[in-house]
This record gives C-alpha cells, structure tokens and sequence, in this order.
C-alpha cells in the first residue's frame, strides 16, 4: 500500500478544523495541523498539530522540506496576510503544490445600514465624536485605534482577554469562543444597548450571526475592508480544498502506475 501524502494545514479557522477532522481517518493522506500559537488554550484538534511560527518564508520552505511535505493548505484567516505571503513564497521555493481557502466575503449590497472602510483607523474615526454603545469584535491584536476613544462604551469580546494598556477606558470584555447562535448574539447585544457593531469582513457563516442580529435589529454596521490575497489558487471552503488534495492524490497514484 503506498504510503500516505504528508501534508501540512496552516489553520486556526472553522475551515481547517473541519479539513482536519474529514481527513483524520483517509489513509491516504498524512495531515500536520499548524496552529499560529495566538491564543493560550486552542480548542482540540482532530489531527497531529504543532504550534508557533516557522521563522518566515525562508523557515517554513525548510520545514517543508525536512519534513517532506508534498502539498500545504492555507486555511488562515483571511487578514492574516503575512502567513499567506509566507505560505505561497515558501511553497514556490520548496516545489510545494498549495492551495488557499479563502471563504467569500460579506457583500454590502441589499444592507442600506452596512459601511465598509479601509482598515481599524479608519472604522475608530468613521465612529464620529457623538457617544455610542459599540460591539467590537475585530481581535485582541487591533484594538489600538479605539483606545483612546473615551466618548464611546466598547463591548469587547475575545478568546482571551487582551492587555489592559489596549483596551478603551469605557469597555467591557467578554472573553467567548465561538460559533455563537443569533439567540445568543441578540441578548448579548441588547443586554449592553448595542448602537453599532464593528467587525472584520472575514465571511463565512459560522461568525455571521451578529450580522443577522443588527440586521433585524437595524443596527449600523462598519465593516473592515480584507486585504489584498496572497497570489495563489484558491477554493471557497475546505470541501473544495479536500477534492484539491483527492485530485492530487490520484494524479500521485497515476505517475505510480506509468
């Protein structure tokens, strides 16, 4: 029986978990899940995971040959753009077949009360001088547009509770993983008189319900426009990634058989 394809996930996304978990069990392939070591107690993962950087591009290409790696998923979160530059320079480098999955993101059309803006500064200035009960849910690692913001009340919510010196005078924090439910998002919401929700334009259904509930309770919403993509092939979801690797499989098992 030949031997199974090493192949490394680049994750900590709903869409490498579920890659992960439908390849736990298929022979053909060996999977290494790659987590970013962000946060300090990750959810369990369904396949042989590492944690931390590789030390640049440079760094991931010799991981991937030392450990004969034939073929990587980008399964990122769509702003972290430097792992996904890295990823697809490391994997040129290295002779590497990659793909990325890069869900679609949130359209504006039909939502009258959305507003999508370049970037954090941006979304912390588009807030105006005029006091407001404000949801944020864009990270620990970007909140340092809002800081000084003392005119408004944050509703910040996190894996992990971020440092202190990052946080607005006015807030509170939640510290929640998700998915949540829109039950769940509506009485969070009202129960701190949310006026307006900021967020990241990641996409994908599993963090969508705040949208639905500001929809329906026709609250504004700025949205954080994504970054460039790494230059790359990509796939919507981790289903089309999984029939990219079945397909590299059988081309693997065709070149056996000539």
């Amino acid at each position: 029986m030949p031997s199974p394809i090493p192949i490394l996930i680049l994750g900590g996304t709903a869409e490498a978990r579920a890659l992960a978990a439908s390849l736990r069990d298929d022979g053909r392939f060996a999977p290494l899940l790659s987590l970013a070591g962000a946060t300090e107690h990750p959810v369990e993962q369904p396949v042989p995971t590492r944690s931390g950087g590789f030390g640049g591009a440079e760094g991931l290409a010799s991981f991937l040959r030392d450990n004969g790696i034939r073929a990587v998923v980008d399964a990122t979160h769509p702003f972290a753009t430097r792992i996904s530059a890295n990823a697809a320079r490391a994997c040129l480098a290295a002779a590497v077949e990659l793909v990325r999955i890069e869900r679609p993101a949130w359209s504006l059309a039909g939502h009258e009360r959305w507003t999508e803006v370049e970037d954090m500064e941006a979304a912390a200035a588009y807030l105006g001088r005029r006091p407001l009960r404000v949801f944020l849910t864009v990270g620990r690692r970007d909140l340092e547009p809002f800081k000084h913001q003392k005119q408004h009340f944050f509703l910040v919510r996190s894996v992990e509770a971020p440092p202190a010196a990052l946080l607005p005078p006015r807030c509170r924090v939640v510290t929640a993983r998700g998915p949540f439910t829109v039950e769940e998002e509506r009485a969070l919401m009202l129960r701190h008189r949310i006026q307006v929700l900021v967020c990241k334009n990641s996409g994908g259904a599993s963090v969508a319900a705040k949208l639905d509930v500001a929809e329906q309770e026709r609250f504004p919403v700025i949205l954080v426009k994504r970054p460039p993509a790494a230059e790359s092939r990509a796939v919507p979801g981790w289903r089309e990634a999984l029939e990219w690797l079945e397909a590299l499989h059988h081309s693997a098992e065709m070149l056996r058989a000539v």
